[in-house]
């Protein structure tokens, strides 16, 4: 298999977590399976996200909302957010990686 000429793989920060919460990555040059996985994971978080904000502003903009619709909604958007400050950090781990800055803390693994 050919390898690009770094020497190492900056680690994508994936779309998921271990059973225990810990952050999961990858070190890929993003053409694999995994990688790709991780591409349609996040696809599907970002459109999550957009329909519950959709339902969450039709239920905001009814007259009389029972409280536990409202807690049900607000735990969906906070799920939902945290998602996407994920996919927006590993994308902006990636984008600085593609343009050779390194932000502060990235992981990388040698090879």
């Amino acid at each position: 298999m050919d390898r690009p000429d770094s020497s190492r793989y900056a680690l994508r920060l994936l779309p998921w977590v271990t059973p225990d919460g810990h952050p999961c990555y990858l070190s890929t040059d993003g053409a694999g399976y995994l990688a790709r996985l991780a591409d349609r994971m996040e696809a599907l978080q970002l459109d999550t996200g957009s329909e519950v904000l959709g339902h969450a502003r039709e239920l905001m903009g009814g007259t009389s909302v029972p409280p536990d619709a409202l807690r049900f909604t607000a735990t969906r958007l906070a799920e939902c957010l945290s998602d996407v400050l994920r996919v927006a950090e590993s994308r902006g781990r990636r984008l600085d990686a593609s343009t050779g800055g390194e932000g502060e803390g990235d992981p990388h693994v040698p090879l």
